[in-house]
């Protein structure tokens, strides 16, 4: 009896240790951390919220997923100063391509998934206050007198680089050679009175502080700013812009660790579902699969790659925000 007794006990210690373990174990193999860019934090609530609902259907689990939202830039800095990031999801290929070059990523990456891991695109477009009183309709209309910019710093920020890049472009494309691309984006700057850290922070100085004539900012952004803008703001298309393409990819580095691979793997995948492509286009972001795209909201524009500023994003990177580079240069700081 006394030594059922004993062994009954350590049962009924030891059980609940072991119960304690197991449910330990699982809740950390089920929780991802998706390291992002600033604007995008509308769509990953919608995407997660799905995709949770999924993954318990499938696996019988449920799965926590964290958020992280910054200037670009400065997130793919975070990641690699140790913020421990399952997935990324950030504005630029350079700001991705950083944490391979750091040993956090494969070679491959880009290949991993489908449409070189692009689940979807964007571009670059004005947000104007209501009736566009300053009547801005293209690129050279923001140098007229009196015309103030909000556009986020292209040091820290995705939206601030694009945003650099499609100004340069667009004067490109309009006949103009380099010299000129760069006196104009030197004066356009000199339009810009504030430089905040990321796009949120613009999107609140232009819509909610109401500082500025023009907002230059992600599509979806702007649309998200009209939309809730109560008829204040409205929407300009320029004739060029750029093509923006924020990757996604899975931390390797992390997610073999932290014993994460599959639950991120299956994560990313969810994006080039139907649910997850239609979740994309409802939050105007361009998503892969073009069927899904509502061409009365997002129209056709002319875009323009990489290739029309620099022979490809390394070289961007280097010659427009490295330290000495164009924007260097060109910027005077207040």
């Amino acid at each position: 009896m006394r030594l059922a007794a004993v062994i009954t006990i350590g049962y009924l210690v030891v059980l609940p240790v072991i119960a304690w373990v197991f449910v330990f174990n699982q809740a950390a193999e089920q929780a991802l951390l998706n390291v992002s860019y600033d604007p995008t934090r509308e769509l990953w609530r919608d995407l997660n919220r799905a995709f949770r609902e999924q993954y318990a259907r499938e696996t019988g689990k449920h799965i926590s997923i964290s958020q992280s939202h910054g200037g670009s830039s400065s997130q793919a800095r975070a990641v690699i100063d140790g913020l421990e990031a399952d997935v990324v999801s950030l504005a630029l290929w350079t700001d991705t391509d950083a944490l391979r070059r750091n040993g956090l990523l494969a070679n491959d990456w880009i290949e991993r998934l489908p449409n070189r891991s692009l689940p979807y695109s964007s571009t670059i477009v004005f947000v104007v206050r209501a009736g566009n009183p300053r009547n801005i309709r293209d690129w050279d209309d923001l140098l007229q007198p009196h015309v103030s910019v909000i556009t986020p710093s292209p040091k820290t920020s995705g939206n601030g680089k694009l945003s650099l890049l499609a100004a340069c472009g667009a004067a490109l494309k309009r006949g103009g050679d380099e010299k000129a691309a760069f006196q104009y984006v030197a004066e356009l700057y000199r339009h810009a009175p504030i430089l905040d850290a990321g796009a949120r922070g613009s999107a609140t100085t232009f819509a909610q502080k109401k500082i500025g004539d023009v907002h230059l900012t992600w599509e979806n952004e702007a649309r998200l700013e009209v939309a809730e803008s109560r008829g204040e703001l409205d929407i300009v298309y320029p004739t060029w812009s750029i093509r923006a393409e924020p990757y996604v990819a899975v931390v390797d580095a992390n997610v073999d660790r932290r014993g994460t691979r599959a639950a991120a793997e299956s994560y990313l995948r969810f994006l080039y579902t139907d649910e997850g492509q239609r979740i994309i286009a409802a939050h105007y972001f361009r998503p892969a699969n073009d069927a899904f795209r509502d061409r009365t909201i997002l129209p056709d524009v002319k875009l323009f790659g990489i290739e029309t500023v620099a022979k490809g994003w390394h070289e961007a990177q280097e010659k427009f925000f490295g330290d000495g580079g164009v924007f260097d240069r060109i910027y005077e700081r207040p």
